[in-house]
């Protein structure tokens, strides 16, 4: 693997000097050390191979690619303990967005097993419920404890919910294609189902949360319908597909002129960052043979699209229906 590698440094060398002087100045080591590793008489250290891969601008995936067609790395997301590693984690991300709102190429495609995070992320009650729910789900002291969300929803940070909104606020800028199918809305509507019966969350809010996630429906029924992002200064666009011949994953592809990466999730809220080019070219192709094989909205007709959105607004209608009544078992 050392000789190919050393090999690999040689093609992407343009110094005038020679590569072992070169070697020996990135590696702050003497001409006879470097001259031992680049002819294989002495192994590179890990440490040192990085050094070499960040000088020659090779990407890490780059590095163990060269051993192995199979083999790749992924950045890990941090982990979400508390409502400060939440805050940093919607910081982080908007971080990452903002770049991509400058550029007319960035686009986003969203694999919706639930309903995207983007949408949950307003001045509504189900931003705060959403809160609620992933810090029950991440944090060891909310998992024990009996807090219930009428409790909660007021000691929420204002910081926590300021970051919140501005990472909602800046995927208005770029441009999103979904696929969703008809049991997106589920997951959702089962955590209305497992806190109300749990007593956690009141009738009340049940049902304030029913219909912020009402409107939420209705919001993406008119970006469908007019294919741009509802409140984009830069006319971003939006395309949702019905996908019904395949299980949603809540994957995310970000894709501009010259890189693509994709977020695989693996926790509630931790993902998997994944910039490996071909296994990047690999998952683009999976995206674009699925909209082969799922409906463009837009364009499957008034009566198709007005049935999928029905058919999950009857879900809400349902749930709420049984909340009214103390018992929202069963609401699909």
């Amino acid at each position: 693997m050392q000789n190919q590698f050393i090999a690999y440094l040689k093609e992407k060398s343009t110094s005038t000097t020679s590569f072992v002087d070169e070697i020996a100045t990135v590696l702050d080591i003497g001409y006879d050390a470097a001259y031992r590793r680049v002819n294989m008489k002495t192994h590179l250290s890990l440490e040192e191979s990085i050094k070499l891969a960040k000088h020659y601008n090779i990407s890490l995936n780059k590095l163990y690619e060269i051993g192995s067609q199979n083999t790749i790395l992924a950045e890990k997301s941090p982990i979400i303990t508390n409502e400060r590693h939440l805050e940093d984690y919607f910081s982080k991300s908007i971080e990452n967005l903002k770049p991509l709102t400058q550029l007319k190429s960035a686009s986003i495609l969203y694999s919706a097993k639930d309903i995207p995070l983007f949408y949950t992320l307003k001045d509504s009650y189900i931003t705060r419920y959403k809160i609620y729910v992933w810090l029950k789900l991440t944090n060891k002291e909310m998992t024990k404890n009996k807090v219930s969300f009428d409790t909660f929803i007021d000691t929420i940070p204002t910081s926590l919910l300021e970051k919140a909104f501005e990472l909602g606020q800046t995927y208005n800028y770029i441009d999103i294609t979904e696929f969703w199918n008809d049991n997106t809305i589920n997951g959702t509507l089962q955590q209305i189902v497992y806190f109300f019966e749990s007593q956690l969350l009141s009738k009340d809010l049940a049902l304030k949360i029913c219909d912020d996630l009402e409107d939420i429906i209705h919001h993406v029924e008119k970006q469908t319908i007019q294919q741009s992002i509802i409140n984009s200064k830069n006319n971003a666009s939006y395309n949702l597909y019905k996908s019904d011949l395949l299980t949603m994953s809540n994957i995310i592809m970000v894709k501009t002129t010259h890189k693509k990466a994709f977020f695989v999730p693996y926790t509630v809220l931790e993902y998997l960052k994944i910039e490996h080019d071909a296994t990047c070219d690999i998952m683009d192709d999976f995206f674009s043979r699925q909209m082969t094989n799922s409906k463009l909205l837009v364009h499957s007709g008034e009566k198709d699209r007005t049935l999928f959105f029905n058919k999950m607004l009857q879900k809400i209608n349902k749930l709420r229906s049984q909340i009214n009544i103390d018992n929202p078992s069963g609401y699909e």
